[in-house]
């Protein structure tokens, strides 16, 4: 049956909107956004995210508060695809394509977070490289991927507290990306647990500096072979600069694999250096109340029923949570330098399993 969507001369596939070209069932189509006090400690992470082949469409939102992560997650079924960006009691609307979304949540009745945040980009959009990571001969990972950094304002609300955002205070860094990626209930292992994986490691760092923004991604095979390898830097008149081939040096907190801080040895298309230093500060992990991989909770795109919503309060401090945040994706708000000049964005990174350059031998293996 033909959409609103149909409407529109947007078609890609001789398929009505509704549908998408893969039938695999782990199509997704997703918005991710961060906000950063740069002045204090509160860190939110908060993604939309409609999967077609499943009929499910969710979103959540997870606050970073002391040693607490607050969550609050909304799941219902997906009847039609559409220009109406919303799940429950959150929403997206999108004010200029590109530039200004406003991003609201009310949450905080249903448990301690809500909010109404205008995001307004500080430099233009940027296609990333394209995104493969196989599973034996299958996509795991088959994506395409915009990123951009910003400024915000408006309210939040935390364990009913507003606090206001001001965007000379608070910045953030934000993607869209659509294409396959384990979603929903797990797929059967079948043959691959024949091939138990050896490891992932991965490094995502967007970052803004006054008059440019810095995006760099990493992603290495145990034995350290890069398969994916992007810089770029993004000047706020639109030019886009490519930063050649990073080395990364990290500082691990001793026993653990936490970065304590790390540096980005770049280089310009003139051929002189770029040195960013990147601290981590606030870290929300992502498979704690936030449904990405390895959350024992939620999942995005699982089915929970219609008008689904849940609020949970997790404790960092609890060894139930601290023991398995090691072993799933983290994000940090960041500070940084570039060539000494100040800024700030996100570290997202994780290390599991055996990664020969930083000298990490096995699943077990952490830092000296």
């Amino acid at each position: 049956m033909p959409t609103p969507l149909d409407e529109y001369p947007i078609h890609q596939t001789p398929l009505p909107m509704d549908r998408v070209v893969s039938s695999d069932k782990n199509f997704y189509d997703r918005s991710y956004f961060n906000a950063v006090d740069t002045a204090g400690d509160l860190f939110l992470v908060t993604g939309f995210g409609v999967y077609p082949n499943l009929g499910v469409t969710d979103a959540f939102a997870t606050v970073r508060t002391g040693d607490r992560q607050v969550s609050v997650r909304f799941s219902d079924a997906l009847e039609h695809r559409s220009l109406d960006l919303a799940v429950g009691g959150y929403r997206i609307e999108v004010l200029e394509p590109l530039r200004r979304l406003r991003v609201v949540c009310d949450g905080d009745d249903a448990g301690g977070l809500g909010f109404d945040l205008t995001w307004e980009g500080t430099c233009p959009a940027v296609q990333e490289q394209p995104h493969l990571l196989l599973n034996g001969l299958r996509p795991q990972l088959e994506s395409s991927r915009f990123a951009q950094t910003g400024a915000w304002s408006g309210v939040l609300s935390v364990d009913g507290r507003d606090i206001a955002v001001d965007p000379d205070r608070w910045m953030g860094t934000r993607d869209r990306s659509w294409g396959i990626r384990p979603v929903g209930d797990p797929d059967p292992a079948g043959r691959l647990l024949e091939r138990p994986s050896e490891g992932f490691w991965w490094l995502y760092v967007p970052l803004r500096f006054d008059g440019f923004s810095v995006i760099v991604i990493v992603q290495e095979n145990p034995d350290g072979f890069r398969t994916l390898n992007d810089a770029t830097r993004i000047w706020d008149d639109g030019r886009i600069e490519q930063l050649g081939w990073p080395r990364v040096e990290f500082d691990y907190k001793s026993g653990t694999r936490q970065a304590l801080a790390a540096t980005l040895h770049l280089t310009a298309s003139d051929g002189s250096p770029v040195t960013i230093e990147v601290t981590p500060r606030t870290g929300i992990a992502l498979h704690v109340g936030a449904g990405y991989g390895g959350d024992p909770e939620w999942t995005h795109g699982q089915w929970r029923g219609r008008n689904w919503s849940a609020r949970s309060v997790y404790d960092l401090t609890d060894p139930a949570i601290a023991g398995r945040i090691p072993f799933g994706v983290s994000d940090f708000s960041a500070s940084a330098t570039c060539n000494g000049l100040p800024g700030a964005g996100l570290f997202e990174h994780a290390s599991m399993g055996r990664h020969d350059p930083t000298g990490f031998a096995d699943w077990t293996a952490v830092a000296p």
